[in-house]
Order: C-alpha cells, then structure tokens, then sequence
C-alpha cells in the first residue's frame, strides 16, 4: 500500500491519502484510493478504478468511481498516452483526460492537459527529480510540478499549490 501525507493552499487541514493498487492480469489492475481530512477525522474521497496499461501505445484507460464529500457519488473515465521524446524516457511528452459524470448522468466535469515530464536520476547521489510543465486546456491554466525522492510541490497560475510527503 502507498500512503502519502497531503497539504494544500486551499485546505485548513492535512489529508492521509492511501492507494492500493491489485493486480487483476499482466496489464490491468484495480486501483483503490482513500483519503482522511484529519481535520474533521472523516474520509474526505473514496475511489475505485479498473486500470489498464496498453504497452504498445504507451497509453492507459481506466474506469470507475469516486465518491467525495462533495460531490457525492461520481462516475470517472480517465486516458493517458505518452510520448518518449527522447531515446532513454528521460523526456516525455503526455496527454491525459478526465471526465466525470454524477450518478444522474447530468453533471459533468471534464479536464485534460498537455505536459512535457523531465526525469532527473542521481541528480544527487540517491536523489531523482523530475520537474513537470503543463497546460490544463478547459481551464486554461499553466502548472508546474516538481517531485525529488519523496518530496513532491504542485502549483498553477492561479495561485492553487500542494505538497505530499510520501511515506
């Protein structure tokens, strides 16, 4: 199991996210996450996804649900294809979506975005990096990520941020 602390800008409180991933054959697997606002000691999102990696087309789809404490229950189809830019994957160009309908089929939220991922390894003796630059297209809005070991800070344009601590 996975576990990661999470602290956000637009949160008064640390979250305890967990994810366990179960392998269901050599390229799909059922991906289950969970989240506690320690604030409130309550479960903040609940997740499960079917997840399944096409390594030909370096490309994943998943589906699912989500429940979260304010959205209440959500249906979630995501995709992911990944562009080697060059030889070694050091540098990746990745596409991604998102769309999430509620469980009347009436709401929907949808994001995609557009990144180039560049992997750092031993930029330090036992220290990887890999810095992110993206687009979120429907909204319009550029991010960035940096990740070093365990350490990872997430921010975008409009000021919104998070850290996680992976333990």
């Amino acid at each position: 199991m996975e576990t990661s602390l999470r602290y956000g800008g637009d949160s008064k409180a640390l979250r305890i996210h967990a994810k366990e991933k179960v392998l269901i054959d050599s390229n799909t697997f059922l991906q289950v996450h969970g989240e506690l606002d320690t604030r409130v000691g309550q479960a903040s999102s609940l997740s499960a996804h079917i997840r399944h990696f096409y390594p030909f087309l370096s490309a994943t789809l998943g589906v699912g649900l989500r429940y979260d404490k304010h959205d209440k229950l959500r249906y979630t189809v995501r995709a992911k294809k990944t562009f080697p830019v060059t030889v070694n994957n050091i540098l990746n160009f990745k596409i991604k979506g998102r769309c999430d309908v509620d469980q009347d089929f009436k709401e929907r939220k949808s994001s995609a975005a557009a990144e180039f991922s560049w992997s750092i390894f031993d930029f330090q003796k036992d220290q990887d990096v890999r810095l992110r630059l993206g687009y979120e297209i429907f909204e319009q809005i550029p991010y960035v990520q940096l990740r070093e070991n365990n350490w990872t800070f997430n921010a975008d344009y409009k000021g919104r941020w998070s850290v996680r601590f992976d333990l």
